[in-house]
């Protein structure tokens, strides 16, 4: 199960790298420049920086596993770009990773 959102920001690249940073504390990540990956245990969750913005595709094994990689995610990118107020719509789908 899927849910993907997307952030229209000119400092995508930043968040990216900023969320990938401070998960890398706690748990696996992989970031190259314009992509991250955030291993949370209840789901990984991947990212995609360019010029328009920053996207977020969210996996996980049901939807409650799948809400809890979504708040997670939504608080801490809430928190790092709180200037811009990020309001992140969810759209969820059945299926492999993206």
């Amino acid at each position: 199960m899927n849910a993907r959102a997307f952030f229209k920001t000119e400092n995508a690249e930043r968040y990216l790298a900023t969320l990938c940073k401070h998960f890398g504390h706690k748990v696996p990540v992989s970031h190259e420049p314009g992509s991250g990956r955030i291993e949370l245990p209840f789901g990984p969750c991947t990212l995609h920086a360019d010029a328009a913005g920053l996207g977020l595709t969210a996996t996980a094994s049901d939807r409650a596993q799948l809400d809890k990689t979504i708040q997670v995610m939504s608080s801490h990118l809430e928190r790092f770009a709180f200037r811009e107020n990020p309001e992140l719509t969810w759209t969820f789908t059945e299926g492999a990773e993206a």
